[in-house]
């Protein structure tokens, strides 16, 4: 079973996302990595030039690169943005907006997590279309996931596996409203939250995250103790999302599981260590409500 690193989902400053992606070629026991601003084209920027450094490093390292596509495209430019990412060469393109379809059909490609693909005739048709790997929507249950990942066994199955779990994105930007500005001049204001900011409900319970234009959990998904039934339905892939915590460590200890060399309960207590002070949950996985952890 292989693991995965998604692309980093917050705003954080281009020297930290840099260095981020150096030390995980470096020591991170992950084998593909997706890289790119996924959530809101106006990042894309601030860490341009230091692309092609992290995908040359990533790659010498013997990581497989994939190129994350906008999750939500509305604007003309973003259009044309997409277009010329499908037609690069060097790394997979990751599709999470099916705006890449038409320009990338025929070419072999990964399907990321924004994709609503709930069931075994949905994915047939993405492999058709030159898909070799599909993250599917976190909210499915582990039953579908091994109805799917038997109907298309010549593609790769991946499940979400580590972080807070992506559930919405909007023309709106929260971030900017929240500080009485406009997405069009929102200042970068998401900078403030590293980790995405956190919604409480009027009674004050912990409900949600903002991350700009997108809506993620509360909760982190964790499912390092469902390895093994995750194994036995056929997924291929595991994929850990980037939070504001010791991210290779937490691709270690996933790691260790996977190859027998610690207990799921151990390890899951090392994943509370590494990210102190919040919830876990595995409740899609298993058809309870999402916030939900057993």
């Amino acid at each position: 079973m292989q693991l995965s690193l998604g692309p980093v989902l917050y705003n954080w400053a281009p020297d930290r996302w840099r260095d981020f992606y150096f030390r995980i070629a470096d020591e991170a026991p992950v084998d593909v990595v997706s890289v790119g601003e996924v959530v809101c084209s106006k990042r894309s920027p601030f860490f341009a030039e230091h692309l092609p450094d992290v995908i040359e490093r990533l790659q010498r390292a013997g990581k497989q690169v994939l190129l994350g596509s906008l999750i939500l495209v509305s604007l003309r430019r973003e259009r044309r943005q997409t277009e010329e990412l499908c037609a690069s060469d060097g790394a997979l393109v990751e599709v999470n907006d099916l705006t890449c379809l038409r320009p990338i059909k025929g070419r072999p490609h990964a399907i990321g997590p924004y994709v609503n693909i709930y069931n075994e005739t949905s994915a047939a048709f993405h492999v058709r279309q030159g898909a070799a790997r599909i993250c599917l929507p976190p909210e499915l249950p582990i039953s579908s996931a091994a109805v799917i990942a038997a109907a298309v066994p010549q593609a790769v199955i991946e499940i979400f596996a580590f972080g807070r779990v992506p559930l919405a994105i909007s023309a709106r930007c929260y971030h900017a409203r929240l500080h009485k500005l406009s997405k069009d001049n929102c200042r970068f204001v998401c900078e403030k939250d590293p980790d995405g900011l956190a919604l409480k409900t009027l009674d004050q319970q912990e409900f949600l995250t903002i991350n700009g234009v997108q809506t993620l959990s509360h909760a982190c998904t964790n499912l390092v103790g469902d390895v093994a039934a995750l194994r036995e339905a056929g997924i291929g892939s595991l994929r850990l999302s980037p939070q504001d915590c010791d991210m290779v460590g937490v691709a270690r200890t996933f790691r260790d599981v996977l190859d027998g060399r610690n207990s799921a309960e151990s390890a899951s207590r090392r994943l509370s260590d590494l990210y102190p002070g919040v919830a876990f949950a595995n409740g899609f996985l298993r058809g309870k409500p999402g916030f939900s952890f057993a």
